[in-house]
């Protein structure tokens, strides 16, 4: 037999080596990170969309935005992970955002976090489950980040330019703020006060926006023949808008003094007289300082006693008022004629947590209708 030296073998068994190396092949065992391919029979179920669920406005203060999916399940043995892309572009072309290997939530959901996305823009996100072989559907979705807040203070309607009101219980009326789609329900604070520097608040309430204009008038009324400042604000409690101007307005002057009521009448008997300040003036004077069971039983003899004598203007009734101060359910100091548009209110008791005085003004330029009983 012939004999090839050994260096002849070497030779060969080194280049033989390199052509062996380039046969590399992918492995049959599912759990090794080479797979030959989609392992075949494996499915993976797509992950549900939980946050942001389709279409959600976010305002700018909730970033940064958690993406959250609850997890797939898979008939495989490999484990999964999860991959989260943000664009803005349904296609996915620009992305904003992505995240692959995320490891599964132990609570059957797993979650990203995306640190910040520009305001005003609508966003597309989209994630899917993977084991390295097989992976599932993307499931996708979109959600808006609002725009930065933006409410502008009310415009104020009247009382303006210190003009004289015919009452001391002004309605201030105002217009709805101008704001952007990032503001919710709006409410307008409203203040009264005896200085330009609002230090002696005399009035203050909160009205919820009822349109485009929201009035509002304070409980009682305000000293006669005095300059008063007032102003307001919108706020839908997240964001609130600077005060509106400040505006002046001066209150009816106190009623001059009507002819004397004549002889008085006995006490406790009927009041009857051709003038009402003097029919007021005698029912009121049957009375102490009044509760406001009291003053409800003035204003129906009021009410009647004018009936009685015909005065002009009538027939008169208690005005109902339900909310806000009121005696019994009708106004303390507010009588009435007419219903509706057509209404007629005259003031004549003022100050009805002080003086309590009487008087006959009216009929007043501007009311708020509600039902008159007439008695």
């Amino acid at each position: 037999m012939t004999r090839r030296p050994v260096f002849q073998i070497l030779m060969s068994a080194a280049l033989l080596a390199p052509l062996a190396g380039c046969e590399v092949k992918k492995s049959d065992n599912p759990l090794s990170p080479s797979v030959a391919g989609p392992i075949a029979g494996v499915q993976i179920t797509a992950p549900r969309v939980l946050e942001p669920g389709e279409g959600i406005k976010l305002k700018e203060a909730q970033q940064p935005i958690t993406l959250l999916v609850e997890n797939s399940s898979s008939n495989g043995v490999r484990p999964v992970a999860y991959t989260f892309e943000v664009s803005s572009t349904e296609n996915f072309e620009q992305k904003l955002y992505a995240r692959s290997g995320v490891t599964p939530g132990t609570d059957g959901r797993t979650r990203v976090t995306v640190d910040r996305l520009d305001s005003g823009r609508r966003y597309f996100w989209r994630s899917r489950a993977e084991d390295g072989a097989n992976s599932s559907l993307y499931t996708t979705s979109t959600f808006e980040v609002l725009p930065r807040p933006q409410l502008d203070p009310p415009g104020q309607r009247s009382p303006i330019e210190n003009a004289q009101i015919g009452t001391r219980r002004p309605e201030l009326l105002i217009n709805a703020s101008a704001r952007n789609v990032s503001i919710g329900n709006v409410v307008y604070e409203f203040q009264i006060s005896t200085g330009v520097a609002f230090s002696g608040i005399v009035a203050a309430g909160e009205r919820s926006e009822a349109g485009p204009s929201t009035s509002y008038s304070p409980d009682s009324d305000l000293a006669a023949g005095a300059t008063y400042y007032w102003r307001t604000r919108a706020t839908d409690r997240e964001t609130t808008s600077a005060w509106s101007n400040t505006q002046a307005f001066r209150t009816a002057a106190a009623p001059a003094p009507g002819p004397g009521p004549g002889p008085a009448p006995p006490s406790g008997g009927p009041c009857n007289f051709s003038n009402p300040t003097a029919i007021v003036q005698c029912e009121r004077a049957k009375y102490g300082h009044m509760s406001h069971s009291q003053m409800y039983d003035l204003m129906v003899a009021i009410v009647q006693s004018l009936n009685r004598n015909g005065i002009g203007g009538g027939p008169f009734g208690i005005l109902r008022k339900q909310s806000g101060t009121n005696c019994n359910g009708y106004s303390c100091d507010i009588i009435c004629a007419g219903q509706g548009g057509g209404q007629r209110q005259w003031d004549v008791l003022g100050d009805i947590d002080g003086a309590q005085s009487p008087g006959f003004s009216g009929p007043l330029p501007t009311i708020r209708p509600d039902v008159c009983e007439i008695r």
